[in-house]
C-alpha cells in the first residue's frame, strides 16, 4: 500500500484485494444485525446510470493513473445540481480533471441529456476540482462557479435557459491557485451572495504532463511543512452588479492551513453566518463573524480538537433538538497504517511523529460529530454515535427513508494502488446512533458487484516490463483498481418523493442510485423551495422548521452536499407519519420571520420571502 507519509513509502500491490474479500462477510454481518434494528430498513438502492442516459466518463490525470504520485489530484472532483433551465427539474454538473466537464440536463422520469456543448461550460482546456450553483445577480437563474489547479477559476453566468457566459474578469474572479471547494454565503445579510474560495496550498511543480496537467511535488503531502507554499483562502465581497471584491484581510480571514472545503452556519445564534474551515493537514478554522464587520478566530474556544485530515464538511439537526450539529469527516489521518477491514469503524492509530503532524496535540485522528448543546457550545461525540468509517470524502446528508431522521452517504476508498473500500451509508437511529446500512440497502458492492475498473495498460514485453504488475507476464496487460467514489448529491431523481443518490466517481462514470423506498411503503415528505427578496434569492442561511404531527423539523439551508461541492436544491424534509403538515416557519437571513399554514404534504412547498 502506499502512504501519504513524511517520506517516501513502498507502493505495495495487494493480491487478493482483502476490501474485497471481506465484503461477503461484512454484507452477512449487517443482514444479521438487520433483525434488530427499529430503523426502518425495507428498501434498497439500485444503479440506474444506464437507464438515466448519463454517459460522463470521469477521467485523472496522469499522476493519479499510471505513473501514480501521492499528490492531492487524487481527491478527484465535485458534483452540483441545480436547475439551470427553468423547467422545474434539478439538473446535475460533473467536474472533470482531463477532458471536459458535464453538464446533464434532467428530461423528467430518471431521465437525462447532455447539454454541456449547448451550454458552453465544458472546460475542457482545464484541471477542473469542483463547482458551484449560486444566483449571485438574484435574476432567479442559477449562475456557475468552477474552480481549477493553476488554470484561472471560473464564474459563468446563467442567461435563464441554462446557457451561460464566461464573465470572470468583469467579476473579478481571475484567481490562478490550487483552488478547491467554494462557497456561496452571504456574510453581511445585504441580500447578495459572497463567495469563499479555499486553497489548498502549491502541491505541483511547473513541469506539465502530456495531458495538460501540472505534474505533482514529489512531497506534496509534507506542504504544510513549507510555509512558503501556503495559499490563503479568498473571500470575495459581492459589490452587487455581477462585481466582487476580495476582502479575506481586512476581514479576518487569513487562517493558516491547507483549506479544502468550508461549511457555514449561524452557530452561536445571533444571526450571522459562521464559517468553519476544513484543513487537510493540521488543524480546522472556527471564525465567528462579527456582525459582518469581519471574523475572528474561535477555535480554540469552541472546537479545542478537531480532526487532522479533514475533508467533508455538514451542518445539519441530527437530533432533532432544533440545533445544528456538525459532522467532518477526516480521510488523511487514515493514511498513516495500513490497517485491515476489521479497524475501518475505529479511530486511526496515528504513526506519524509530531514534528510531522504539527498540530499541539489539538488533533482527533478520524471523523469528529459535534453535538451541538446551545450557546456556541459542542460536545464531540463521533465514537458514540457510530460517526467513523474508512477513506471517507464528502457526506451528503438527507432523509433517505423519510422517517423524519436525517441520515448520511459518505463517498469513500482510495483507488489506485490501493484496496477496495467501500462507500458508507449512515442510517440515523432517532438522534440515538448510526447505523451502518451500505450493505443492506444495495450501495455495496458497487455497481452490482463489479468492484474493480479498467486503469492503464502497460506493454511488459516492452518499455513497462520492469513495472511490479508484470511480474511473471509478457505482452499488453490491463491493470485493474478498485472503484472509488469522490462527491455525491441526494436528489429526487425520478420525482417519486424519495431521495436518490448520484455520485462523480474518480477515472470512472457515475453511479445513479435509484432509491425504491416510495414504492415499497406509504411516505410523506415536504419539499421547501426559498425565494428569498430582501435576502438572496436562493435563501442561503435561511433556517425552515416544520411542525408536523408534534414534532419539529429544523434545517438550514446551504447548499452543502457531498465532497466540496453546492448545489441548488430544496430543502427536504421526511415527515415520518404524519400525513399532514401543521405549519412552515422560515427565519430569513434578512431577520424578517414568516409562518406558512394549510400545507399540503407529499409536495414541493415555494415559500417567497414578504416583501
Amino acid at each position: 500500500m502506499a502512504f501519504l507519509a513524511p517520506a517516501p513509502a513502498e507502493v505495495k500491490h495487494p493480491d487478493p484485494d482483502v476490501g474485497v474479500a471481506s465484503l461477503a462477510e461484512r454484507s452477512r454481518a449487517q443482514q444479521e444485525a438487520a433483525a434488530g434494528l427499529a430503523v426502518f430498513h425495507g428498501f434498497r438502492f439500485e444503479d440506474r446510470v444506464r437507464e438515466s442516459g448519463i454517459t460522463f466518463q470521469h477521467h485523472a490525470v496522469d499522476d493519479v493513473r499510471k505513473h501514480y504520485r501521492p499528490v492531492h489530484y487524487d481527491h478527484g472532483n465535485g458534483l452540483a445540481a441545480a436547475d439551470v433551465d427553468g423547467d422545474g427539474r434539478t439538473d446535475l454538473y460533473f467536474v472533470n480533471q482531463v477532458g471536459k466537464s458535464g453538464l446533464w440536463r434532467n428530461a423528467g422520469g430518471g431521465a437525462f441529456r447532455d447539454m454541456t456543448d449547448a451550454a458552453g461550460v465544458g472546460l475542457a482546456d482545464r484541471i477542473g476540482v469542483t463547482a458551484s450553483f449560486g444566483d449571485v445577480d438574484n435574476d432567479g437563474d442559477q449562475d456557475l462557479f468552477v474552480t481549477t489547479v493553476r488554470g484561472g477559476n471560473v464564474l459563468f453566468e446563467n442567461d435563464g435557459h441554462g446557457r451561460f457566459k464566461d464573465v470572470t474578469r468583469d467579476a473579478g474572479l481571475e484567481l490562478v491557485a490550487h483552488s478547491s471547494g467554494s462557497v456561496f454565503f452571504d456574510y453581511d445579510n445585504d441580500g447578495l451572495l459572497d463567495l469563499l474560495v479555499c486553497n489548498v496550498g502549491r502541491y505541483t511543480s511547473d513541469d506539465k504532463g502530456p495531458d495538460g496537467a501540472y505534474r505533482g511535488l514529489e512531497d506534496a503531502f509534507s506542504g504544510h511543512l513549507h510555509p512558503g507554499r501556503f495559499e490563503y483562502p479568498a473571500l470575495y465581497h459581492n459589490l452587487g452588479g455581477r462585481r466582487f471584491k476580495e476582502v479575506s484581510g481586512e476581514m479576518g480571514l487569513r487562517p493558516r492551513g491547507w483549506c479544502g472545503d468550508a461549511g457555514f452556519a449561524d452557530v452561536n445564534g445571533d444571526g450571522w453566518p459562521d464559517l468553519y474551515l476544513l484543513n487537510m493537514q493540521g488543524d480546522d478554522h472556527y471564525f465567528e463573524n462579527l456582525r459582518g464587520k469581519g471574523f475572528a478566530d474561535r477555535t480554540a474556544e469552541v472546537f479545542p480538537k478537531t480532526p487532522w485530515g479533514s475533508m467533508g464538511i455538514k451542518f445539519f439537526d441530527f437530533d432533532n433538538d432544533g440545533l445544528m450539529d456538525l459532522f467532518v469527516t477526516d480521510m488523511h489521518s487514515d493514511m498513516s497504517e495500513e490497517i485491515g477491514p476489521e479497524r475501518e469503524k475505529l479511530k486511526s492509530r496515528m504513526r506519524w511523529p509530531a514534528d510531522y503532524l504539527q498540530d499541539g496535540s489539538r488533533s482527533i485522528f478520524g471523523n469528529a460529530f459535534y453535538r451541538n448543546l446551545g450557546g456556541g457550545r459542542f460536545e464531540e461525540i463521533s465514537d458514540r454515535v457510530g460517526a467513523e468509517n474508512y477513506w471517507p470524502w464528502g457526506l451528503s446528508v438527507g432523509d433517505l427513508n423519510a422517517d423524519g431522521w436525517d441520515d448520511a452517504f459518505i463517498t469513500s476508498g482510495m483507488g489506485f494502488p490501493f484496496r477496495y473500500g467501500v462507500n458508507t451509508l449512515l442510517l440515523n437511529d432517532r438522534g440515538r446512533t448510526f447505523v451502518d446500512a451500505e450493505f443492506l440497502l444495495g450501495v455495496e458492492p458497487r455497481r452490482q458487484g463489479r468492484t474493480h475498473t479498467a486503469w492503464f495498460d502497460l506493454d511488459c514485453a516492452g518499455p513497462d516490463q520492469s513495472a511490479p504488475q508484470c511480474a511473471g507476464r509478457t505482452g499488453t496487460i490491463t491493470v485493474m483498481t478498485p472503484l472509488s467514489s469522490r462527491a455525491s448529491v441526494m436528489l429526487d431523481v425520478e420525482g417519486d418523493g424519495d431521495l436518490d443518490i448520484v455520485t462523480n466517481e474518480l477515472n470512472d462514470g457515475p453511479m445513479v442510485l435509484v432509491s425504491d423506498l416510495s414504492s415499497r411503503k406509504r411516505i410523506h415528505w415536504l419539499q421547501v423551495a426559498l425565494v428569498g427578496t430582501a435576502s438572496n434569492r436562493n435563501g442561503l442561511g435561511a433556517v425552515v422548521r416544520v411542525h408536523a404531527a408534534g414534532r419539529v423539523y429544523t434545517k438550514s439551508c446551504d447548499g452543502k452536499s457531498g465532497y466540496l461541492s453546492q448545489s441548488v436544491l430544496p430543502l427536504y424534509f421526511g415527515l415520518g407519519d404524519a400525513a399532514r403538515v401543521d405549519r412552515v416557519e422560515v427565519a430569513w437571513p434578512s431577520g424578517r420571520k414568516q409562518v406558512v399554514t394549510q400545507v399540503r404534504a407529499d409536495a414541493t412547498l415555494r415559500i417567497t420571502e414578504p416583501r
